[in-house]
């Protein structure tokens, strides 16, 4: 079979796909559903016949404002069935960013989850003129101006009674030069960009990152990100192209639950995920000395052999039998809190601290980190299971090249490289040098090509002493404490390092019990010394293995986590330091007093 070039190719070899292959997987009423390639196909056949009654046609813009579902797989390979372009919204955007995003991509229909999603439109409808139509995910929608999603399908089904070839023609017509998607930015700094990406960036991407760690038809793949990130669309588009099953996760909340449920084999992720089970693990042991005692001698054991491997050398004898005993007693626990299938996974969108990495390696599951932008279609490196280092991001995917500037920021060349920022052609120019892109992170290429990130080079903190502080691996240190949730170093132009500090509730709250310390409420135990000396020691753990001019001075405190919902985070859960550095400018100021 000739391998697909671009997305639409690769929908239509859905129809010659094994019809006894599970497409995707999807929980209804607390029960797993599946749908085979050819139902799966017939669906987003049915949803692109539906947008072209509507009256779109090639090159219209059809937003999408939802929590990743198959509902969102399915509209997005519709969309680009019909050489539309997609424009996803996430979810929990303002209603000032919906504004923006709509009118900028002058999107003709808007694709909602629920009323919520609805409501945050509604309130800025009247000043999206160019917003015809709205269809919702959701059934049981009240709103009778709205397009319901069996309705939807219903309506693809009668034009395509009537049309029976004009989408796969459309389909069939794709050249990589037409545009897939635009895909904005979060906005972390300013107003969202339009990234503007091609079929030719997608395949590029798909076709060569998947195969290269190792993914087959034969996989299963958690889908958790949201699609409007490009980690979470790649791995939408990865399971179009090579074939694999994709089972939706419920909700963040669940993940843990959904991953028993379904075993994957492989699996994307944000590091915070990993950092959570983590915590989660450590929680459990760290208040009982014997049980701690064994963790510790058996993650020494398996770290052991993880050098082994690694260095691809036979384990002696003695280690093998070490390890078999520290499995049993402790190692294979940890492989079931996902199925217990999982040959690898991948982390992207930011740093995985090395520690999480290592200490899940030691365990038996192997955590891949790649790197990449949404400008880059996500990764542009990839560790692989052949290759792997841990504190670096992996060598160069396919044709990509890489150089570092003067002044350390990764340059890179690739066809996975964004055409341009749309409607922006400041800011595009402002990107490239000579063809090179600049990604605005600082990093070096290790003897034997590998690349290793520092940091982004707009967060570099630069002290007032004029030494230079990488913040994420603060924060990454500090977040390994199984009590701390998030953290925000702050220190640029200053004498000194500050940090505010959110608690993991449920953690902290379960050892309270544990020990027995009263208090009225939440934010008297944040207050209480118990807490005090708990966070006190974490910091202490930290500086104890950072340079002077680079550790934590002072710390507050804060009684809640930063929160997508909240603003404070990315929702690739990385945190806003702009947005956290005003809120909190009361609080920063009087660490410095």
């Amino acid at each position: 079979m000739t391998k697909p070039t671009t997305l639409g190719h690769s929908i239509l070899s859905m129809r010659s796909r094994n019809p006894h292959h599970v497409a995707v997987k999807y929980k209804v009423n607390d029960s797993w559903k599946e749908k085979s390639w050819n139902e799966y196909y017939s669906d987003i056949e049915a949803v692109g016949c539906a947008l072209l009654s509507l009256g779109i046609k090639p090159g219209d813009r059809v937003a999408i404002m939802a929590n990743t579902r198959v509902e969102w797989s399915t509209t997005d390979l519709g969309i680009f069935g019909i050489k539309a372009i997609t424009v996803p919204i996430y979810q929990n955007n303002t209603a000032d960013d919906v504004e923006y995003i709509l009118n900028n991509s002058e999107s003709r229909i808007l694709i909602c989850e629920s009323r919520g999603p609805l409501k945050t439109f509604e309130s800025v409808r009247s000043k999206c003129p160019k917003v015809e139509k709205v269809i919702v995910f959701d059934e049981t929608c009240p709103n009778p101006d709205v397009v319901t999603w069996p309705k939807l399908l219903q309506m693809g089904k009668d034009y395509l009674a009537k049309h029976p070839s004009q989408f796969q023609e459309l389909c069939a017509s794709l050249t990589q030069e037409d545009i897939a998607t635009i895909l904005y930015t979060s906005g972390t700094t300013g107003r969202p960009k339009g990234v503007v990406m091609t079929h030719l960036q997608a395949i590029s991407e798909v076709s060569e990152a998947f195969p290269l760690c190792g993914a087959t038809e034969a996989d299963t793949s958690l889908s958790f990100l949201p699609y409007a990130h490009i980690l979470g669309r790649i791995e939408h588009w990865g399971h179009a192209y090579i074939g694999f099953t994709l089972a939706f996760a419920e909700s963040l909340e669940k993940i843990r639950g959904n991953l028993t449920e379904v075993r994957p084999t492989f699996m994307i992720s944000v590091p915070r995920i990993f950092e959570k089970i983590y915590a989660a693990v450590i929680a459990q042991i760290q208040t009982q000395p014997l049980k701690m005692k064994v963790f510790n001698w058996a993650l020494e054991i398996g770290t052991k052999v993880g050098e082994y491997k690694m260095s691809g050398q036979v384990l002696p004898l003695d280690l093998l039998v070490k390890y078999e005993l520290a499995k049993k007693l402790v190692l294979d626990k940890i492989p079931t809190a996902f199925g217990g299938r999982l040959r690898f996974a991948i982390s992207g969108g930011a740093p995985i601290p090395r520690e999480i990495a290592l200490f899940f390696h030691a365990a038996g599951i192997l955590i891949l980190e790649g790197y990449g932008l949404t400008e880059t279609t996500a990764a542009v490196t990839v560790n692989t299971p052949f290759n792997y280092k841990f504190g670096s991001v992996g060598r160069p995917i396919g044709e990509v090249k890489l150089k570092i500037a003067e002044d350390g920021e990764i340059l890179v060349k690739s066809d996975k490289v964004m055409k341009e920022y749309y409607k922006n052609p400041e800011a595009t120019k402002e990107a490239f040098t000579d063809g090179w892109f600049h990604t605005g992170d600082i990093g070096e290429i290790l003897p034997g090509g590998d690349l290793k990130i520092t940091d982004r080079k707009k967060d570099l903190i630069k002290t007032a002493g004029g030494k230079y502080v990488a913040p994420q691996r603060l924060e990454g240190l500090l977040s390994l404490s199984p009590y701390i949730a998030n953290v925000l170093v702050h220190g640029d132009q200053r004498k000194y390092i500050v940090a505010l500090v959110t608690l993991d509730r449920p953690t902290v709250e379960n050892l309270a019990k544990e020990k027995q310390v009263s208090y009225s409420d939440w934010n008297s135990l944040v207050q209480s010394p118990f807490v005090q000396d708990l966070i006190r020691k974490a910091v202490a753990e930290t500086n104890s293995q950072l340079a002077s001019f680079e550790s934590i001075k002072k710390y507050v405190i804060l009684p809640n986590e930063f929160t997508v919902e909240g603003g404070e985070l990315t929702p690739s859960l990385k945190v806003k330091r702009k947005v956290l550095d005003q809120r909190f400018k009361d609080k920063i100021e009087e660490l410095y007093l």
